[in-house]
């Protein structure tokens, strides 16, 4: 029955590979649409979405920022990509792009954009293209009313099902420009950065901070205000080992987790059937009483997704984070604390 289903899995990955995938297009956008400034950081060619599988990796990272306009009509946890030509009043477009000459001239127009001194760093997932990277993350600031300034670093994900291997090689290849991307964002005094990674992009994360740790650098992971990941896949040995060098883990640290994660699933398949870090749903499993994992099982809703984002593609889930959140921001209380009334938690063991 195992077997079965892995070859079930396979097999959508096979058909999937074969199917187009969407692209971000430029559009002037409408009175009623939002504009979301993304800032990023690519390590990858800033292409039209086409599959990176087999290409060389580019030596180089490209800073850039995007403008997104998201429509009127969006629903939470939904992105309307252009069917034929891109409408600014029902679709996810590009209002305006450029790219900068370094990252320091990035940091310098996010400051000059927003008061905030604190952002969100979002790295995106296994087997995802640039324009996906770029509409998933002004999906999250619309969604949760991020007032931070957003940046995703779009590591070299060939994004195509196919490139799970290649992908991660890429997070080997990708995580010192991770680590010279949060060092600019930290450059100057009274900075700080919210992590939040998803998937494959759990692990690139990981071994950044590992790689920090073990230079000594502990002022830089004491400037990180938060860590959240959401369907990690990492093997749980590697996660232990990873978190064990790290030392003391910025706080809070959360991991989403999922049992009806048919993508982890898949992964698990692939790497000897055991089961990933995003997918654990044991008390103890993670040996650590700084980590807090938060079961969204529950609000799972299916879909082409495999849910594999739950927090970022459930509405349901979606509404009550932002609830959560809302709540504990209000009450003056913890995050965590907030969100242990409302989410199934999984106890820890002790650390």
């Amino acid at each position: 029955m195992r077997i079965a289903h892995g070859l079930a899995l396979v097999l959508v990955m096979v058909i999937g590979a074969c199917s187009p995938r969407p692209v971000a297009m430029r559009a002037e956008p409408v009175p009623e649409a939002t504009i979301v400034p993304v800032f990023g950081v690519a390590g990858r060619q800033l292409d039209t979405g086409e599959s990176l599988f087999g290409n060389d990796r580019p030596r180089d990272v490209t800073p850039f920022r995007i403008d997104v306009s998201v429509p009127p009509t969006h629903r939470p946890g939904r992105i309307a990509w252009p069917k034929v030509e891109p409408d600014a009043a029902t679709d996810f477009v590009v209002a305006d792009a450029g790219v900068y000459p370094d990252m320091r001239a990035m940091v310098r127009d996010i400051r000059r954009s927003s008061p905030e001194r604190e952002t969100l760093l979002f790295v995106h997932g296994y087997n995802t293209t640039f324009s996906e990277a770029v509409f998933r993350t002004a999906q999250i600031v619309t969604d949760f009313e991020v007032t931070m300034p957003a940046v995703v670093f779009a590591w070299p994900s060939a994004g195509d099902p196919r490139g799970y291997l290649y992908d991660r090689d890429s997070v080997l290849f990708a995580r010192d420009d991770l680590e010279r991307t949060l060092r600019a964002l930290l450059s100057r005094p009274g900075e700080r950065v919210f992590l939040m990674a998803h998937s494959m992009g759990a692990h690139l994360t990981m071994e950044a901070l590992r790689q920090i740790a073990l230079k000594g650098d502990r002022a830089l992971l004491d400037r990180l205000s938060g860590v959240v990941l959401v369907a990690p896949d990492i093997d749980p040995d590697i996660f232990s080992r990873q978190a064990a060098a790290i030392g003391t883990l910025p706080q809070p640290f959360l991991i989403f987790i999922t049992q009806r994660d048919r993508a982890l699933s898949l992964s698990g398949f692939i790497t000897g059937r055991k089961p990933r870090l995003g997918v654990l749903a044991e008390p103890g499993q993670i040996d650590r009483s700084d980590v807090q994992v938060i079961d969204v099982s529950d609000l799972a809703e299916g879909g082409p997704a495999l849910n594999h984002s739950v927090p970022f593609t459930s509405p349901t889930a979606i509404s009550l984070l932002n609830s959560v959140m809302t709540r504990a921001e209000r009450e003056g209380r913890g995050l965590l604390r907030a969100m242990a009334d409302h989410l199934p938690l999984i106890p820890t063991g002790p650390y």
